[in-house]
């Protein structure tokens, strides 16, 4: 391949120059780890222990038992922060009362031999067969066993409320455990576990199928990220759909069910086919004649619709006359077929770049296995760091997902389904122009990257590697800039003026989606 004849997106002005973008992309292809990390994966064996280590928190802070912190956390999402606040600005009995906590001093009760229970109504019964919650309220136990029972075997256990009328006090933990059966205790610690991340707008399991067991934790809060757990999946925290960056959550919503709904297969119908009036299936037109006539033997008139004789003559159907078009029929199929061509000039391209993903991806499983085989077999002066290949690879791969998932954004973008009114047409038509302009340039640098890997450079010689690596890392250096700047126009020029806060997209990371750090936590003693 005669590199001197590539565009000038990323040639270089002189020698000062290359080495300068030369010792840019070495840095790039060291992948190195963020020192702080976003996100972090909880295994099973590790959930416990971070579910602990809120708890812990709670319970050294506000001094109180490990169950009433838990039921706090749960009221409050698991917000250790939005629960100190509340205990500062309202008070601790503000705090507790909305969790349904009670503080029950049992000097104000009377101590009986025998008592009642208002649920089954039996009468005198052993105080040693009563049980009395935080709340005050006593019950027999044999009732608040069926009780606890219908609430675990329903799903409903995290927040079990007490049995007496208007009482919104959440029952005690521990006893709970003691009152049912070993299966339904661990049912029930399962559940109270399990909240740490299904009631925990922080915390998502991750969407893998068959589920990888584990879950993911945000470390910051911040509105839109895309993930990948240790088991390899990367998918968009916000919604739990595979990452779509640069579409925002209800643009990839609303383009996938495009793609699988019949919603077009209709609408080719609409454009093309006229209902039957007697039987209402699609005709199609097949020759000039403007009489139709559908198998159930209904003659219509393909103008407007309407049924008619069967005679006709070159100027009139036989009791029939439709007159002029009606604007507003035209204009309806004018309309379903320019929105029909929309969808197929952006998906059309769409498939061709997640085919192209396909193969890449194969492409990058080859380059690796090559890189590793020549290492061993070739000078190992030349051969021993392959890590430029592989970087280069990888950026082919990311980008090329980027390009995929940018066309989807074009059709919600520049479309009027959910921006008709916060754009004139001619500033929808400019900032169209100006994104696409990105988006070809992006491309073209895309296609060339994905050309100068296909060359077999395992049979290179040492000079033509050399120049190689220096071409992958400048034409690599271009494409992660004009990723940079596509994203930079999304956020400055087209979402941020209009409704950036409802269509927040995940922010572009040269590295690629950041792995999940494991969480490591030694379980906490209390």
């Amino acid at each position: 391949m005669n590199y001197e004849e590539e565009d000038e997106n990323y040639s270089l002005d002189d020698d000062e120059q290359e080495d300068e973008n030369y010792n840019e992309a070495e840095v790039d292809v060291q992948h190195v780890t963020s020192t702080k990390s976003t996100s972090q994966v909880i295994t099973k064996k590790s959930l416990v222990a971070a579910q602990k280590e809120s708890l812990v928190r709670v319970m050294e802070l506000l001094s109180v038992k490990e169950n009433q912190a838990r039921t706090l956390l749960i009221y409050y999402q698991w917000n250790v922060d939005k629960l100190l606040s509340v205990y500062i600005d309202q008070g601790k009995d503000h705090m507790f009362s909305c969790a349904g906590l009670t503080v029950f001093d049992p000097s104000l009760v009377t101590l009986k031999k025998t008592m009642n229970c208002d649920v089954c109504m039996e009468d005198d019964l052993p105080s040693d067969v009563m049980t009395r919650m935080e709340c005050g309220h006593s019950f027999c136990n044999d009732c608040w066993k069926e009780h606890f029972t219908v609430r675990i075997n329903e799903g409903e256990s995290k927040r079990i409320l007490c049995m007496a009328h208007k009482c919104k006090a959440i029952c005690d933990e521990d006893v709970v455990r003691k009152l049912v059966s070993p299966e339904l205790a661990e049912k029930y610690d399962r559940f109270l576990i399990e909240s740490y991340v299904e009631d925990n707008k922080m915390v998502k399991w991750c969407p893998s199928i068959p589920h990888c067991g584990s879950a993911i934790r945000k470390i910051e809060d911040d509105d839109v990220v895309e993930v990948e757990c240790s088991c390899g999946l990367q998918f968009c925290f916000s919604c739990l759909s595979e990452s779509h960056s640069p579409c925002s959550c209800l643009m990839w919503k609303l383009w996938k069910k495009k793609c699988v709904d019949e919603s077009e297969t209709v609408n080719w119908i609409t454009v093309n086919t006229k209902l039957c009036p007697k039987c209402y299936k699609p005709i199609s037109k097949q020759d000039g004649c403007n009489l139709m006539t559908c198998k159930c033997g209904q003659h219509f008139c393909w103008l407007c619709g309407e049924a008619t004789g069967a005679s006709h003559t070159v100027q009139s159907i036989a009791g029939h006359s439709c007159g002029r078009y009606k604007d507003d029929k035209v204009r309806q199929m004018e309309r379903a077929k320019r929105d029909l061509d929309r969808y197929t000039h952006y998906h059309y391209r769409y498939k061709a770049h997640t085919d192209s993903l396909k193969l890449e991806d194969k492409l990058r499983k080859s380059i690796l296995e090559k890189a590793v085989s020549n290492a061993e077999t070739k000078d190992q002066q030349v051969f021993k760091e392959y890590s430029w290949v592989i970087d280069a690879v990888n950026r082919l791969f990311r980008s090329r997902k980027i390009l995929s998932y940018s066309y989807p954004f074009a059709l919600y973008m520049f479309g009027e389904e959910l921006f008709k009114d916060e754009m004139s047409d001619e500033e929808r038509e400019m900032k169209k122009n100006l994104f696409e302009d990105q988006q070809q340039q992006l491309e073209g640098n895309v296609e060339k990257l994905s050309k100068i890997l296909e060359e077999p450079f395992d049979e290179y010689d040492h000079e033509k590697v050399v120049d190689m690596k220096r071409h992958l890392n400048n034409l690599s250096n271009a494409v992660d800039n004009l990723c940079k700047k596509m994203y930079e126009c999304i956020e400055n020029e087209l979402l941020g003026p209009i409704q950036f806060g409802i269509h927040n997209i995940a922010p572009y990371r040269s590295k690629g989606i950041e792995q999940a750090t494991e969480f490591c936590a030694e379980i906490c003693q209390t």
